[in-house]
Parts: C-alpha cells; structure tokens; sequence
C-alpha cells in the first residue's frame, strides 16, 4: 500500500521553486499563568524530517500544540509553508497531521470508523473519509484488524492506529509525539521503517519528538533541542556528518614521529594521542590516498582508519551543559 495523497495541498506546498521553509520561528513565545514555557524561538526549519528533542518539560509538547494551533503565542509568531499559526490557522489544519504521545480514543469504537472520523474532521468528505480510512489502515499494516475495537488494540497496534488517523487525510506536514513510546524492539522497527518511507516519498514532511536519541538520529535530518524553553541546539546532521569526513583517527605501525612530520608536511592538522594513534584533519585538497603515500615513504603500516563523527548523544549533552544558540 501507498501512503495517501494529499487532497488539500495548495500548489507549491513542496515544490522545490516554493522557498518557504517547513517551520518558521519568529521570535514565538508562549507563557501559561505568567510562567514562560517558550522563550523567543527563532530560526528556519527546512528538512524532510526534523527531530525535536529535549529533556521533560523542556517545552516540545507545547511547541507542537502551539504550532498546532491549541495554543496562542503570547509573542510573536511562526509560519508553516509560509502560513501563519495564528491568522491561517483553518488553512494549516488541512495541511497538517498529528500523532499525538497519549491514546484519544472513542470507547468502542472500530478503528476503519475512528481513522474515518478523524479523516472527516481534517476536512474529507464521508465517502473519501471512509475510503481513505481504509488505504492508511493497510498502510500501516492494521488492514486485517481495522473493523476490531480499538479497545482489544495491544499498544503496539494503538500506536499504528495513532499513525493511521495522522496521514488519512495525506496531509503535508505530519507531527509524531513520541511515536515509539513503550513498543517493543519488533513493534519499534515498525514503526521507524514507516516513518523513514514516508520521509523518502517525498509526500510529506515529519516533525519528530521524542526522547529516544536513537529514534530522531535513524529517522531525521535536522534536529531542534530545547532546553528551558529555549533553543538550546540546532544542528543540521546531514551537514555535520559531510564536513566531519576530514576528521580522521589511525592506528600505525611503525616510526610514528617521522609519520606525524610527514602528514604535517602535507598541511594537515595532527595529535598523537597514544600509543601508535593519530588524529588527523584533513585539508582542503588533501585525500586520504595522501596519508598512505606518506605511510609508504617512511615505511609505515596504517592498520585501522575510522572517520570521527559526534554522534547525536554527544550533540545533545554539550547543549544541555552550555548556553542556547540559534539557526
């Protein structure tokens, strides 16, 4: 089965000769009995799926509905594709889906007439609602189980249902709260190989949030950390993982010293950080190919080569311990 068509999509939503990003920031800020849960978030989102991390109550989940329109800002504003969450809001709700981290069920109720209902409420007609409600169901694996009670659901089966009701309406923008939470290894792979086509179709982009570092380093491109309400971290991966291959790690055998001087008369940037290790970064016009000419000349073996990168653990441990940066 295929992910459904957006039926609401204005033209240019995604087309690449459309340049507004999929989230703009402009300085948005929300605060609820005088207490501020969001403080002056600036910055342009433009990824097929951005990851929204953070620890607990760092303001993700209020980010979301405030974008979703559930909350007003108390200042400033954002835009998604160029529309505003405030003034547009009834356009946005066409264009988005939403997954959200707690189960909103209907006692009873079968999942083909829930997935439907949420499809009307989107703006479907009853008739493509229902077809529709059936398309996502088998989409996400569910189409044997759609005319069962959601009641008799395991929670991995809620979870898809959850996914369901988010893409009926082929929306272009699809918001997933915690969409692995409690699933087992099984049901988790599931859920990530879902998330991961509908980011590569091409039909729609993903806002992730959750917790699990792992989860949003699989699925996204992009990653927005929150810390106290502020943007504490953007970082595009894609971007961090292309310039961190000029950053090298080695283990030789052989004079290392005479090595080193040899790498550091190609220009390249070097430290001996032990026994038979050296960290190298590469320079402009200088290959790998280059360190292994070196290596021959002075009759060293180079045994192992691995490329250093800051895994998304990392990224998100330096933005809890320093200050907030910005797009």
């Amino acid at each position: 089965m295929e992910l459904p068509e957006a039926v609401h999509e204005p033209a240019g939503v995604r087309d690449p000769a459309n340049f507004a990003p999929v989230i703009d920031l402009n300085g948005l800020s929300v605060t609820f009995g005088g207490r501020p849960i969001l403080q002056n978030l600036q910055g342009e989102l433009r990824g097929r799926a951005i990851g929204l991390l953070g620890p607990n109550g760092a303001g993700k989940t209020t980010l979301i509905h405030t974008l979703l329109g559930f909350h007003l800002p108390s200042s400033g504003t954002a835009h998604i594709f160029g529309r505003d969450i405030v003034t547009e809001a009834k356009q946005i709700r066409s264009l988005v889906g939403h997954m959200p981290e707690r189960d909103s069920y209907i006692a009873k109720m079968s999942a083909v007439h829930f997935v439907r209902l949420m499809g009307e409420l989107s703006g479907l007609p009853s008739e493509a609602a229902l077809e529709r409600a059936h398309e996502a169901l088998f989409y996400v694996g569910l189409g044997e189980a759609r005319y069962r009670s959601l009641d008799t659901y395991s929670l991995g089966m809620k979870q898809l249902a959850k996914l369901a009701q988010a893409i009926v309406h082929g929306p272009s923008l699809i918001f997933l709260d915690e969409p692995t939470n409690g699933l087992d290894p099984p049901a988790r792979q599931r859920m990530i190989r879902l998330v991961r086509e509908i980011r590569d179709s091409g039909k729609a982009n993903i806002v992730l949030s959750s917790h699990l570092l792992r989860d949003v380093e699989e699925c996204c491109e992009e990653i927005l950390i929150l810390k106290d309400g502020r943007l504490a971290v953007y970082c595009n991966l894609e971007e961090e993982r292309k310039s961190n291959r000029r950053f090298l790690l080695l283990e030789i055998r052989g004079d290392q010293d005479r090595f080193a001087a040899g790498i550091g008369a190609l220009g390249c940037e070097y430290a001996i950080t032990g026994d038979h290790r050296v960290k190298v970064v590469l320079q402009a016009g200088t290959e790998v190919r280059d360190l292994y000419r070196v290596a021959s000349q002075f009759d060293v073996q180079i045994r192992r080569l691995s490329y250093k990168r800051d895994s998304l653990e990392d990224i998100f441990l330096k933005a809890m311990e320093n200050g907030h940066g910005s797009l």
